[in-house]
C-alpha cells in the first residue's frame, strides 16, 4: 500500500466539497484502488500507522473495501481500531460502517454457498 499516496487523496478529499459529487466520488475511488492493491500491506498499515483522522475517513468507504477484496481479516483489523479511536467511532458512526462491512462480506460467502448448490 502506497501510504503516501493515500495521505494525498485523503487530503484531497478533505478539500473536496460533500456537494461535489463528482469530486467525491473520484476521491473514493482513487482511495478503494490505493486499499485495495495489496491486502497485507493494507493490514499492516492499519495496526501500526493509521490516524484517527485516516480512520474516519476510511469508513466512508469500508464497505467497497470489502466488496473489492472480500477480506475478513482487513475488516476485523478496520474494527479493532475501535478500541484506539472512540471518539471517531461516535462522531461518524464507524460501527454501522463497519457492520456494513460485514453484511457485505456476509452476503459474499452466502452467494458463493448457493453458487455451490447449483454447480
Amino acid at each position: 500500500m502506497n501510504v503516501e499516496k493515500f495521505r494525498e487523496v485523503i487530503k484531497q478529499r478533505e478539500e473536496t466539497d460533500d456537494e461535489w459529487d463528482y469530486g467525491v466520488e473520484q476521491c473514493w475511488k482513487k482511495e478503494i484502488e490505493i486499499l485495495t492493491e495489496d491486502i497485507d500491506s493494507t493490514i499492516k498499515f492499519l495496526q501500526t500507522a493509521c490516524t484517527a483522522d485516516e480512520y474516519s475517513w476510511i469508513s466512508e468507504i469500508i464497505d467497497d473495501v470489502a466488496m473489492e477484496t472480500k477480506s475478513s481479516e482487513l475488516v476485523e483489523e478496520y474494527k479493532k481500531l475501535m478500541e484506539r479511536f472512540p471518539e471517531e467511532c461516535e462522531k461518524y458512526n464507524i460501527a454501522g460502517s463497519i457492520k456494513n462491512a460485514e453484511a457485505v462480506l456476509e452476503k459474499e460467502d452466502i452467494d458463493e454457498e448457493e453458487n455451490r448448490k447449483f454447480s
